[in-house]
């Protein structure tokens, strides 16, 4: 089974930069995916887990406004920390009220941002990840281990179908692989054997067509799966 560890999202489209954050970062333990665009850094949110976003405002494509804007829609409690120039009271007062964590004046020492991570990251592992999660009809709870939609429970719900929604349900509208869905769900290596995961997605598909006709689990063909918004 693999490690789980802490992943960081840097987007910055200077490279020195860039490349200065992924050292001081990755030397501490952490694991770092980089973006030099607005669109490239929608891509990889889309595709993988972070636990953290350091943003530059400044960037191609998408502008770090309109990330940090999509980031709460999608991931309200992913901290984003921003990188930018703007140093006047208000744009502080702004960025805050827009919904970054914390922000990081350039020209910036590299052992403050490095701080700064450890304390976005030390407050995040504090807090407690309901029991209950809610999207649409569906409600999982894992005080019981049940799903239920409009009141009305799954039948025969296993442990590893349970463990698909609920990892599914944590992030609505992230695509997860099969690989990460198997590990996640079985807590063992995935060995490229797809066969298993996809009766158990047919199988929990049935189980809500039992109750609703809506569908809840989208196919993303050759990547995996997500929830249906």
């Amino acid at each position: 089974m693999r490690t789980v560890t802490q992943n960081i999202l840097i987007v910055e489209d200077d490279n020195s930069i860039s490349e200065l954050l992924r050292e001081t970062i990755t030397k501490q333990g952490y694991t770092c995916e980089q973006a030099y665009s607005g669109t490239e850094a929608m891509l990889l949110l889309r595709m993988k887990d972070f636990s953290l976003v350091l943003l530059d405002l400044m960037i191609p494509g998408i502008s770090g406004e309109e990330v940090l804007e999509k980031i709460r829609e999608q991931e309200p409690n992913l901290p984003v920390m921003i990188l930018t120039a703007k140093d006047t009271l208000d744009d502080k007062i702004q960025l805050l009220a827009d919904g970054a964590d914390d922000y990081i004046i350039k020209p910036f020492e590299i052992k403050e941002v490095l701080a700064r991570i450890q304390v976005q990251l030390r407050h995040k592992s504090g807090e407690k990840e309901s029991s209950r999660i809610e999207f649409r009809e569906l409600v999982l709870d894992k005080s019981d281990y049940s799903i239920t939609i409009n009141g009305k429970k799954l039948a025969k719900i296993t442990k590893q179908e349970f463990a698909i929604m609920e990892l599914l349900l944590r992030h609505p509208k992230k695509v997860y692989s099969k690989e990460d869905i198997f590990e996640c769900a079985w807590q063992e290596p995935y060995m490229g054997e797809t066969k298993t995961l996809d009766v158990h997605i047919s199988n929990i598909r049935k189980k809500i067509k039992e109750i609703t006709e809506e569908e809840y689990i989208e196919t993303i063909w050759g990547i995996g799966y997500r929830v249906k918004g």
